[in-house]
């Protein structure tokens, strides 16, 4: 690592983007995103992440924040005590070369420093000689009893000492984060529709017995919709991933880990008055969708598609909303439709009236994971730790059958 990258890393995290610190910095977009990817790769931590077409810091990127920007000061201290001016562009001097320059001061020796880092005395030599050019100062005096450090060398050392620590402590932080990737298993799922969903049931049943049956082996468990899932599989950032879709990939081997049945819930009144006509009913309320990249999304719109004609989805309303809950307050209080598994609303204190939509509709939840990959074993004990503990749910005879009627 280097100090100009660091402060270029440093110009990006106060800009909040490539091209805004470049501006800054004078530099092509170019030179400055490969200073972000060298930095990334030398702490092995993600300092943006894209959501859409925004660009935003990621949390840990947030928590190094105060670290790199000490890092850049006593790195402008540096240059300041060496007398080079404020605006100079930062010279190719590696932390390498500042940690071998504190070494022979601290030594008083050249020759003992290479020793120690088994390094040949000319190539310290070289080095040594290779920072002051970049410097443009002189950091030893040399005599026949050894060397002895400058006033401005003097000047350099704590600063030096300092910036070295920072650097240790990033790579510390990312040597630990480094371990615990490593020991840790990463599942991915589909965000569960609330405390009392299948999908919260399984995944609570999952990480206790998880954590009871291998505690040296973290879990870590993150939500996100099923399209991001499968790029998250592929990219490696999941181990394995429980979706919200039938179907296994084509790149993948999986399980079927359960099936829900469907209901379109809704206002008791217009589900009363309307529910033996459908095409009026879907007409009448609007209708609550989660995002088109959820696999309870692409069921909604195949019920839709299978129950209306084409001039009759003309004259629905669908208002797309990527929170579960939010769907089911929209339903409960403010005369919304939604199709919703029928367990995320079996239990909420008073639900909504619902209409189970037949055998042909359900919400799956299937577990998959990488083809050829370790994750194999991994995932069929993750699909028994999630059946272990599951509640026996009675039918719900107060929910009226009504297959839908086709366009």
């Amino acid at each position: 690592m280097d100090l100009a990258t660091i402060v270029i890393v440093d110009a990006v995290l106060r800009e909040g983007g490539i091209r805004a610190a470049a501006a800054v910095c004078g530099r092509a977009p170019s030179s400055v995103s490969a200073a972000v990817k060298r930095f990334e790769q030398a702490v092995s931590m993600p300092l943006f992440r894209r959501e859409g077409t925004v660009v935003v810091l990621t949390l840990e990127a947030r928590a190094r924040t105060s670290d790199i920007r000490e890092a850049t000061a006593k790195i402008a201290a540096i240059l300041e005590a060496a007398g080079k001016e404020p605006a100079a562009p930062v010279p190719p001097i590696g932390l390498v070369a500042l940690d071998r320059f504190v070494r022979i001061a601290r030594t008083g020796s050249i020759r003992a420093t290479a020793k120690a880092l088994a390094l040949g005395q000319p190539q310290l030599t070289r080095q040594t000689a290779d920072l002051e050019r970049h410097l443009s100062i002189r950091l030893f005096e040399r005599s026949h009893g050894g060397i002895l450090c400058t006033a401005t060398a003097e000047r350099i050392i704590p600063l030096a000492e300092t910036l070295l620590d920072i650097w240790a402590r990033l790579t510390h932080a990312s040597a630990d984060r480094f371990r615990r990737d490593v020991a840790t298993w990463r599942l991915g799922a589909v965000m569960p529709l609330g405390p009392e969903s299948e999908i919260a049931r399984m995944l609570a049943s999952l990480t206790a017995n998880w954590h009871r049956t291998r505690p040296r082996q973290p879990l870590f468990i993150s939500s996100t919709t099923a399209d991001d899932l499968l790029a998250g599989l592929r990219s490696r950032r999941f181990d394995a991933a429980l979706l919200d879709v039938a179907e296994i990939p084509a790149d993948c081997d999986g399980r079927l880990v359960s099936q829900t049945p469907l209901v379109l819930a809704g206002p008791a009144a217009a589900l009363s008055e309307l529910g033996a006509n459908l095409p009026r009913l879907l007409a009448t309320c609007p209708i609550a969708v989660p995002s088109v990249r959820s696999g309870l999304r692409r069921e909604a719109a195949r019920f839709l598609d299978d129950t209306l004609s084409e001039a009759e989805r003309r004259r629905i309303t669908l208002v797309e909303v990527d929170s579960i809950p939010v769907i089911i307050n929209l339903v409960r209080q403010h005369g919304y439709l939604s199709v919703l598994p029928e367990s995320s609303l079996a239990r909420v204190h008073l639900p909504p009236a619902m209409i189970r939509l037949g055998p042909a509709y359900r919400q799956s939840l299937t577990l998959v994971w990488p083809r050829g990959t370790l994750a194999g074993e991994i995932g069929e004990l993750m699909v028994a730790m999630m059946k272990m503990s599951a509640e026996t749910r009675p039918a719900s005879d107060s929910i009226p059958d009504h297959p839908p009627t086709s366009a």
